[in-house]
């Protein structure tokens, strides 16, 4: 099975503040996807996250800086058109704003138009004034804008932008001037499946300003109902032409009418010789170098060292696994890795498991009786005071659409770090950067943003006062709240 070389997430790039970071990503990409065929990325994502609970950007944003998302954005583009493959800049109208899932359920960009203009607006007219090729759109609302161009339309005809002509084709085509091809997010979401039948979302999609409509349903059924919209007038012959324009003009952009197959699809050893490359895996380690942040620091508790904090208890804080994290965490267990790498530090460290996961390890018959004890149990807190110097809390929690961390029914077991004030606390995140809100009372927070072993490696040296944390975070990592500041 052979693997991809990640420079970075999107979040992660962000904390560096430095736009070739983003250049590489965009790069390594690109000459990556173009080894084994790719011609046309859904990327760079674009979005701007200003609500901390937004399942979908959690990690896959740039930031909550319009300013920086737009300079990483255009470095993305740049580097992955380097290897001749065309970007498409994605969730158009932007996502970033609602806490839902188009997966699951509508979704609402609610800023008003100026308030668009500012932010998102101000991110795509830089890219299309750059160039950009194409544009993914979302299924995202945007109430201000369809009544802008359509005064007189009620609520309940309101449609995301894959099926919104006030949206795709009024403001990004004739107000923003972009001429490239749009893509609609996956045709089967809920954001899009929720506002009419399949029959008629397909051909109004199109109809909307929309090219192409992502993945099928069913081929033939699908095409059925395409052609049954054009028959009806829904897609009219005027933009059935310059649909099929825009879609050969990306083509002829990338050079496929010239190009033999070969070209776009070398042979399997020419290929994977461009994947992997040193000099590219060698760009994790740097960006993580820059990005790792030590977001709240309210507490005379560095360096970290054996003779400081000989005995260690190290928790494994758990939430819901499964989403985009699931597929972009690293396979071993955090937990795991960041004992065997502190023990070999010189640190006695013991590893504390989450009360449900024990339980859950006992014989069906004695699991009654030690939930029943969960709650019933009380403990001095000089069991911890008189063994442990130091516990770091890390959190290993996906994001995604469930992405808060899981606490146990009890409130006196060290999965929740209420011993702030007696032991000396560390509270580290390694991939979803939001955890501050679950744990206000912590007074030492780290960002690390992935859970990949040269991360935490990189994040002993910094607890250990031998390296600097130099990330600087781009999002509201405080998520707008006072006591998470204290």
């Amino acid at each position: 099975m052979y693997g991809w070389t990640e420079v970075g997430l999107e979040v992660k790039i962000g904390a560096t503040k430095d736009p070739k970071w983003a250049y590489e990503m965009g790069r390594v990409s690109g000459v990556e996807a173009a080894a084994i065929g790719c011609n046309w990325s859904f990327a760079p994502i674009v979005d701007i996250n200003y609500n901390w609970r937004n399942p979908i950007i959690s990690s896959r944003s740039f930031g909550s800086d319009p300013d920086l998302v737009l300079e990483l954005s255009l470095a993305y583009m740049k580097g992955i058109q380097e290897s001749g493959i065309a970007p498409a800049a994605k969730h158009w109208p932007g996502d970033g704003v609602d806490e839902r899932d188009q997966h699951l359920s509508f979704s609402v960009n609610s800023l008003s138009t100026e308030e668009w203009d500012k932010t998102y607006g101000k991110v795509y007219k830089g890219l299309i004034d750059a160039g950009l090729p194409s544009i993914m759109a979302g299924h995202i609302h945007m109430p201000a804008y369809e009544k802008h161009f359509n005064p007189d339309i009620k609520d309940e005809e309101l449609l995301p932008a894959t099926l919104s002509k006030e949206l795709t084709t009024d403001l990004l085509r004739g107000k923003l001037g972009f001429n490239g091809v749009v893509v609609t997010d996956a045709s089967h979401m809920v954001g899009m499946t929720g506002a009419m039948k399949r029959s008629k979302l397909l051909p109004t999609s199109i109809a909307a300003g929309c090219d192409l409509f992502l993945f099928f349903n069913d081929p033939d059924e699908d095409f059925g109902y395409m052609m049954d919209g054009y028959k009806e007038g829904i897609i009219t012959e005027e933009r059935l032409q310059e649909a099929l324009e825009r879609i050969l003009g990306l083509k002829a952009m990338l050079g496929l009418h010239k190009k033999a197959k070969t070209e776009i699809l070398p042979p399997k050893e020419e290929a994977l010789a461009k994947i992997g490359l040193p000099e590219n895996t060698a760009l994790f380690k740097q960006v993580a170098d820059e990005a790792i942040t030590l977001v709240k620091d309210k507490q005379d508790i560095w360096p970290v060292t054996p003779e400081k904090y000989k005995r260690l208890l190290l928790v494994d804080v758990k939430g819901v696994q499964g989403g985009f994290g699931a597929l972009i965490g690293s396979k071993e267990k955090a937990v795991d890795m960041m004992k065997e790498m502190l023990e070999a530090q010189g640190f006695q460290v013991t590893v504390w498991e989450s009360t449900e996961e024990k339980i859950m390890k006992l014989p069906e018959e004695e699991r009654m009786a030690a939930i029943a004890n969960v709650y019933a149990q009380k403990r001095p807190i000089t069991d911890l005071t008189d063994n442990y110097d130091l516990i770091i809390n890390l959190a290993n929690v996906n994001p995604g659409t469930v992405q808060r961390i899981v606490w146990p029914a009890s409130k006196g077991t060290p999965d929740i770090p209420f011993y702030i004030h007696e032991v000396p606390t560390i509270f580290v995140s390694v991939q979803y950067p939001y955890h501050l809100s679950d744990v206000p009372q912590v007074k030492t927070y780290i960002n690390t943003y992935d859970s990949k072993k040269q991360t935490l490696e990189l994040l002993v040296e910094k607890l250990m006062g031998r390296s600097e944390f130099k990330g600087k975070s781009a999002v509201d990592a405080y998520c707008g709240f006072v006591d998470t500041r204290i």
